[in-house]
Order: structure tokens, then C-alpha cells, then sequence
């Protein structure tokens, strides 16, 4: 089977320090993977390389066998990678509902006429748009906060209007950088419920960054391991918890 999203031999290096080394990841469609690590193993590097944002020294990074590491970063969500944040990056002074609907932006198809004239066609796309956002927002447990400025929400529901937000891409791929940091464990279990129902309802494809290994042992369908950027490890959780 040919993974969804592979690297091979990815690495990079800044200046004389290599910070991802040879790593061939895959990931396969309908999984939810683990990357794990201690601090400075070079995993947030990996997703910067995934979604662009990093060129790589050398090596590829693949999507549906077509490489993807020499696109601009905008054009990655395109293909249907979506990635959220270690440190939450929202519009704080936008409601929760407007952070949704700018991750449908890329998707917009309307043309600067129809946005001035606002014709027929225009306003039930927009309306669209309002209804798909806010089913999203209901789907991650904010459909009671669309109006609420997103800095006035607490930590753990920004989390959540960040995995919205992304989910509004439309993407096949969901990248998740640390999702569980700062959130209290009865948080974490209902974020844990909701990784996985975008598993099994979304049908999305998951690669999650995580250091509560609660989470990662409970939740993923197999680990992988990085030290020094290097892969040490891989397998089913059970398995790379006895290595």
C-alpha cells in the first residue's frame, strides 16, 4: 500500500547542525500516527518540513506519491495538509466563528466582481460557508462560543477553535503539534474522544505530536520515535513502550 504522506531521507541542517537527519516517516491513510520524543528531537521541524515551511537540506516529502517539499507553504493546505500549532496561533480580536471560516479561505472561489456586487451566487456560497463553520464548531464542542472573541475563550477551547479551524481546510491530512499541552486531564480525555472521531467520522488522516504518553498510548494507532532528529524507534505503542 502506498502511504497517504512519506518522507525519504529527509533531512535538514542550520548552519552546521543537523536537526532532522535521513528520516523516512509514512504515513498511511485512515491513521492516527505518533511522533514522540524528548525536547529538541526535532519533531515541530518535521512538520515545518511537511507543510513547507522548511526546505529540506536534502531528501523528499510525498503526498499521494507526489512530491510537495518545493511548494510555497500556501499551497500545501491546497492538497489537503492541515496543521495546527505548539503555541496557539489565532486571531485573537476575530470571533471564533470568523477563525473558522479564514481556514476555508483557500477554498474561496468567489471573484473580486461577485465579492463587490454580492450577487445571488455570492451569498449562499457565503452562507455556506457560515453553515459549514458553524457545524465545525459544534463538532469540536464550541457551538455555543461562535461570537465569542477568540483570546476570550479558556486555553484548552482555543486548542480546540485551532483544530476547527483547520478541519475547515477540508483537509485529508491533519497535522497536530502538541494539542494536549496546557489542558487539564478531564480536557484531555475529551480531546482524546474528539482525535478520534475525526479519525472515524471525519475520516481524516492524523499525525499528532504529543509528550503525555497517556495520550499517545491510549489514542494512536502506531509511534514513531525521534532523538536528535534521527528515528530510534517504531512500531505499535505497546511494543515501543517495552524498547
Amino acid at each position: 500500500m502506498t502511504p497517504l504522506l512519506e518522507t525519504r531521507d529527509l533531512t535538514v541542517q542550520f548552519g552546521g547542525l543537523t536537526v532532522v537527519d535521513s528520516l523516512d516517516l509514512s504515513l498511511n491513510e485512515g491513521e492516527v500516527l505518533g511522533l514522540i520524543g524528548p525536547n529538541g528531537a526535532g519533531k515541530t521541524t518535521v512538520f515545518n518540513l511537511l507543510t513547507a515551511v522548511y526546505k529540506p537540506t536534502r531528501g523528499q516529502v510525498l503526498f499521494r506519491g507526489e512530491s510537495i517539499h518545493k511548494l510555497p507553504p500556501y499551497a500545501v493546505p491546497r492538497r489537503g495538509i492541515a496543521r495546527t500549532f505548539q503555541n496557539i496561533r489565532l486571531f485573537g480580536t476575530l470571533t471564533a466563528l470568523e477563525n473558522v471560516l479564514i481556514g476555508h479561505g483557500h477554498r474561496v472561489q468567489e471573484g473580486l466582481l461577485q465579492a463587490i456586487l454580492r450577487n445571488r451566487s455570492a451569498r449562499e456560497q457565503r452562507r455556506a460557508w457560515i453553515r459549514r463553520a458553524e457545524e465545525l464548531l459544534a463538532f469540536v464542542g464550541l457551538g455555543s462560543a461562535a461570537d465569542e472573541a477568540a483570546t476570550g475563550l479558556p486555553y484548552g477551547k482555543q486548542r480546540l477553535l485551532e483544530i476547527a479551524r483547520a478541519l475547515a481546510s477540508e483537509c485529508q491530512v491533519l497535522l497536530l503539534d502538541e494539542p494536549a499541552a496546557g489542558m487539564n486531564p478531564q480536557e484531555k480525555t475529551e480531546l482524546m474522544r474528539l482525535i478520534r472521531r475525526i479519525s472515524r467520522e471525519l475520516g481524516k488522516t492524523v499525525l499528532i505530536i504529543e509528550h503525555d504518553m497517556r495520550v499517545v498510548m491510549e489514542l494512536v494507532d502506531r509511534v514513531v520515535v525521534l532523538e536528535y532528529g534521527r528515528k530510534i524507534s517504531e512500531g505499535l505503542p505497546e511494543a515501543v513502550r517495552n524498547d
